[in-house]
């Protein structure tokens, strides 16, 4: 969008804040390992296939490698990464980022799968799944005291509802997993 937050990269923090601020999805890396296995399988067994039926020409394996790719590419993970004042999401191609502390819409798109979406006074926008901050307490925790803090200032004009959700449902989580790991399941 043109603002010098879409420049940088998701992973290193603004000027001023450290590393040990920044919050990261903990699950991004088995999501990508997935997706890397995913993919590499699917190839496999095309290309076993193929050869076993003696139709494996170096153009159709061409063809079936770009698929994988294709696959893989579908499949790539967003890493989303938080600290104070900023959330940001980082795709295969692009990353973007959205100050927290300057929020004016949070919602909740409905689909194929749910996203949360993101847009601060700056125009800047960041789609995310809601699971990633019910997976990251941490991340939450960014998003939430900013958000906060951006509906006391007034700028947050529409999402208040939507956060408040995405609290019941963390808390819900993390009381079963209490009573799962306290045996009173």
């Amino acid at each position: 969008m043109g603002h010098r937050d879409d420049t940088r990269d998701d992973v290193i923090p603004p000027s001023g804040a450290t590393f040990a601020e920044v919050a990261c999805d903990r699950r991004w890396a088995g999501d990508l390992r997935s997706a890397i296995l995913c993919s590499a399988a699917i190839l496999s067994l095309i290309l076993l296939i193929d050869w076993g039926a003696d139709r494996l020409t170096v153009v159709r394996g061409s063809l079936w490698v770009g698929l994988g790719v294709l696959l893989f590419l579908v499949l790539f993970p967003p890493r989303v990464t938080a600290g104070e004042g900023w959330l940001a999401s980082r795709g295969f191609l692009r990353g973007r980022r959205v100050r927290t502390d300057l929020l004016v819409s949070v919602r909740v798109l409905d689909g194929v799968s749910q996203r949360l979406r993101l847009r601060d006074v700056l125009g800047n926008r960041v789609e995310i799944d809601p699971q990633v901050l019910v997976n990251n307490p941490d991340l939450w925790r960014h998003l939430e005291r900013d958000a906060y803090e951006s509906a006391a200032r007034g700028s947050l004009t529409c999402g208040e509802t939507v956060l408040r959700r995405i609290s019941q449902r963390i808390d819900r989580e993390t009381a079963l997993t209490v009573f799962k790991v306290s045996g009173l399941e």
